[in-house]
């Protein structure tokens, strides 16, 4: 739907606003539910490239003060890999598993809609301004550099916390790699249950 220069404007204050505000706000006034928005907002808004980029930014908010341990954190993100639909939903996961309360069905929408209301708020905001400004070429450099340093940030989001927290010796590299190749004959949710048994028998 179209979007007009003065509701893109104040999409982007509002997205600046929330980004500035929400972490003054939880660190003064305190309580779980505006530390829980803060964390999801703040990891929705500074994630560029792709969903995997969100995993250390989702790890330091709530594995860091110990809203869930890192075996849940990790045992939601594999949950999350068998599911369609972007990895934002892992938000979902996190502010249902969490703790304190508010957790469990009202943790988990305040995380969801938190954790999403950044890229609603950048899309009205740049709407109006991508289609005059998409064509030129510093436009094209920039995206084209940005995609690079998503390469990047991919990488350090699989290194940390994924590799650095479940592989723990030359038995676990054999096992992911194995996985790694099953899912070219086999649907990830197949692989993921594969995984998940095997699990629970050897560890």
């Amino acid at each position: 739907f179209p979007v007009g220069r003065r509701l893109g404007a104040a999409s982007l204050v509002l997205f600046a606003a929330l980004l500035a505000a929400l972490p003054l706000a939880s660190g003064r006034v305190g309580g779980h539910a505006l530390e829980l928005v803060a964390a999801f907002y703040r990891a929705g808004a500074l994630v560029f490239g792709g969903g995997h980029v969100v995993l250390p930014l989702l790890d330091a908010a709530v594995v860091g003060p110990g809203w869930v341990s890192r075996g849940e954190f990790l045992a939601g993100y594999g949950a999350v890999q068998a599911m369609p639909g972007p990895l934002f939903t892992f938000s979902s996961y996190l502010g249902a598993a969490g703790g304190p309360e508010p957790n469990g069905v009202v943790g988990s929408a305040l995380a969801t809609v938190a954790i999403f209301l950044p890229s609603f708020l950048l899309l009205a905001a740049l709407g109006p301004l991508w289609s005059a400004y998409r064509g030129r070429p510093g436009v094209r450099a920039a995206l084209a550099g940005i995609g690079a340093a998503v390469v990047g940030l991919l990488a350090a989001g699989l290194w940390d916390p994924v590799l650095t927290g479940s592989v723990d010796s030359v038995w676990d590299a054999v096992l992911a790699l194995a996985f790694l190749a099953a899912l070219r004959v086999l649907p990830i949710w197949a692989v993921v249950l594969a995984a998940a048994g095997l699990g629970a028998v050897l560890f």
